[in-house]
């Protein structure tokens, strides 16, 4: 990437306002306008910190947007008995996996390497994300310093061990953006908002339906089954080769009641 092009892109950041928050939501949904139920805007405006808390909430909102997103279709993937072929260990298949019940309970029957593995990969795209010698890299800033929000650096041309170990970029790994004008891009990253936070009541609809609760729409799809686990845990008896799981299983229900039947 030229210098001159990082350069020219670092130069039109700018940090929001609460009037361009209040823009932007009227933009995004003219209807429903600007909606601030916790006053969390007042709150960064009176305590002077207005630019880097608007910039850490919007980065907020549509980093949890797009993980709802994904989460949204994997649930519905995963409800409907869709399977890739092969084994996950030599003694799993993911057809096992599959068998374990709904999206909760398959998370449940994964071995301990297995979450280890995605939750340290979570770790590691965290990291990147907030690394400012990287983002300065690409010519961008951290999102509460003037850098633009969901701004997420490209990750194929991280110095690995192995040349081309991570081939696609994880935001646009296609290119799809490149050619796009700052009006279309605007325009996209307004409906990426929207979306976002459909896919945020989606998804919380999802996991309400399977423990049993009333949700209109989604309560009786008979694709979703129910779950008797804890969503909060992300361990459980499938993973007591691990430190302190066994001590966490056991004293659960003695802290929070009989929130954690499926554990015994």
């Amino acid at each position: 990437m030229q210098m001159s092009a990082i350069a020219s892109r670092a130069s039109v950041v700018k940090m929001e306002t609460a009037a361009d928050l209040e823009a932007l939501a009227v933009r995004c949904n003219p209807k429903v306008g600007f909606y601030d139920p916790l006053g969390l805007v007042k709150y960064a405006v009176d305590n002077k910190s207005e630019e880097a808390t608007l910039g850490w909430l919007r980065h907020a909102e549509i980093k949890h947007g797009r993980v709802a997103m994904a989460a949204f279709v994997g649930f519905t993937v995963q409800s409907n008995g869709i399977v890739i072929p092969g084994q996950l260990t030599p003694t799993l298949s993911y057809a096992e996996v599959a068998a374990a019940g709904g999206p909760a309970d398959q998370w449940d029957a994964l071995p301990s390497a297995a979450k280890l593995q995605i939750i340290g990969f979570v770790g590691v795209l965290e990291l990147i994300s907030e690394f400012t010698p990287y983002l300065e890299k690409y010519g961008e800033k951290h999102y509460v310093r003037g850098g633009k929000p969901g701004y997420f650096p490209p990750i194929s041309e991280l110095e690995l061990p192995a040349k081309g170990m991570v081939p696609l970029n994880l935001f646009d790994p296609f290119g799809f953006t490149k050619k796009l004008t700052p009006e279309q891009k605007e325009r996209k990253l307004a409906i990426e908002l929207n979306n976002g936070r459909l896919a945020q009541i989606g998804i919380f609809g999802y996991v309400s339906a399977s423990k049993g609760l009333i949700v209109p729409g989604m309560d009786t799809i008979e694709g979703i089954k129910p779950y008797a686990g804890e969503y909060m845990a992300p361990f459980s008896a499938t993973n007591a080769d691990l430190p302190f799981v066994t001590d966490m299983l056991e004293n659960f229900p003695f802290t929070f009641g009989n929130m954690v039947p499926n554990l015994y």
